[in-house]
């Protein structure tokens, strides 16, 4: 099966935003690389640490949500481990009742936040499809948006709302597309009214890839290429890292009939986060 980030060529939408980033945002990654050893050891460690997951996705959806959370965060670090990873969180992540918005990059991207948010994600449906990853997303409580029926989204907030207001952590990813890191996109206010609508503030996450302590392009995934592509870049990547910071909450305005809370959440958590 092959997965492909969403091309450059796609209409700038609702549910497919354009972004301008592409092949020769890459170029200026640094090439610095692993040997073949290496590489064929984090795929085997990592493809074991997948399989073992896929395993216990019976046990894994019995598990109170307080194990079920622990689990998760567990199994993103080993994946992360087995990649050859590093990884660290400043700020704090609350534990219940946040939605957090984060900048998009890479496919890595939920596997970080998983590492150290106790959060549930909102992903594509075409996941829900994906062979083992599709059944541990189910499993982990994922929200699942179908972007060719944008009549579906505002059903899609209220259940995100719902969470929310059970005092769940939602992690979205508003830019709705990937771009390299070093550039973003606009943070569309749609799931922020998840927000507004259960009363719970917004948490912004700035994610920065770097190798040898210098941002870097390398774990991009963009354009038109596959995601096996992108996954033999990062597997043969050195030295590379990840960077989660959380930034202080914001509160919502009491929700109203407008569409103005939301916006201005929106522009307010991408003026937080900011460029890379």
């Amino acid at each position: 099966m092959t997965v492909t980030a969403t091309p450059m060529t796609v209409l700038d939408s609702l549910w497919l935003p354009r972004s301008t980033c592409g092949a020769d945002c890459l170029a200026d990654a640094p090439s610095r690389h692993v040997s073949r050893l290496v590489m064929a050891k984090r795929v085997v460690v990592t493809g074991i640490v997948l399989l073992l997951a896929g395993l216990a996705v019976p046990v894994l959806a019995v598990l109170p949500q307080r194990q079920l959370i622990k689990a998760q965060r567990i199994l993103a670090r080993a994946v992360l481990a087995g990649l050859g990873i590093r990884h660290a969180a400043t700020g704090r992540i609350p534990q219940s009742g946040a939605l957090v918005v984060a900048n998009h990059v890479s496919w890595l991207d939920v596997i970080v936040i998983l590492a150290h948010a106790p959060a549930r994600l909102l992903a594509k449906r075409e996941v829900r499809a994906w062979p083992l990853i599709g059944r541990l997303a189910f499993t982990l409580g994922t929200v699942f948006v179908d972007r060719s029926r944008p009549k579906r989204l505002p059903d899609t907030v209220a259940e995100v709302s719902r969470n929310l207001a059970a005092g769940g952590v939602v992690a979205v990813f508003p830019e709705g597309t990937t771009w390299c890191g070093r550039m973003g996109g606009t943070f569309r206010p749609a799931m922020f009214q998840a927000a507004v609508d259960a009363g719970v503030p917004v948490v912004p996450v700035r994610l920065t890839f770097a190798q040898n302590g210098v941002v870097s392009t390398v774990a991009a995934f963009i354009g038109d290429e596959s995601l096996a592509t992108s996954l033999r870049r990062v597997v043969a990547a050195r030295d590379l890292s990840i960077g989660l910071r959380a930034y202080p909450k914001i509160h919502p305005a009491p929700c109203d009939q407008h569409a103005g809370p939301r916006r201005v959440l929106a522009k307010a958590a991408a003026a937080v986060v900011g460029p890379a």
